[in-house]
């Protein structure tokens, strides 16, 4: 089992708590992004550099995921795709995507694209808190320990 991240919208810190982890728990990291990305010297965590394009990352993702891995991500279709295979996806703001809550984020997520092709300001995400790392953190601490009890 692994973590694989979609790495061009993850925040920093995320990164960085992943990071810790992967030395701490001994698993292996992959940030999977169009451009390059700088990683600590670390036999568990890489970067792999996809071309330039719509849902590249996403893509590489999907094929690479295996059953019981953890998917970091804020992109809902890129989370369905991973629960279809098994793995586990998870946003950086601590929400755990589930096939329970998937559909209902997905219709919610092209109903807010509507809206915004039509013209209308739908705003833009919240800033991101302290909290929310903290609500990250746990999670990501909460799939260590049961791949460990696994």
């Amino acid at each position: 089992m692994q973590i694989w991240v979609d790495a061009d919208a993850c925040p920093n810190p995320i990164k960085e708590i992943l990071f810790r982890a992967a030395e701490r728990a001994q698993v292996a990291v992959t940030l999977v992004a169009n451009q390059w990305l700088r990683t600590p010297p670390s036999r568990f965590v890489r970067a792999l550099q996809v071309p330039g394009g719509i849902d590249v990352a996403d893509s590489e993702i999907v094929q690479r995921t295996a059953a019981g891995d953890l998917v970091v991500t804020q992109d809902i279709p890129l989370a369905a795709l991973v629960l279809a295979k098994g793995a586990l996806a998870l946003n950086p703001r601590g929400e755990l995507y589930t096939p329970d809550t998937i559909a209902q984020r997905l219709s919610m997520r092209n109903f807010m694209d509507e809206l915004r092709g039509t013209g209308v300001d739908t705003g833009g995400p919240a800033a991101f808190h302290p909290r929310d790392r903290q609500a990250f953190a746990n999670q990501l601490d909460r799939w260590l320990a049961q791949r460990r009890a696994g």
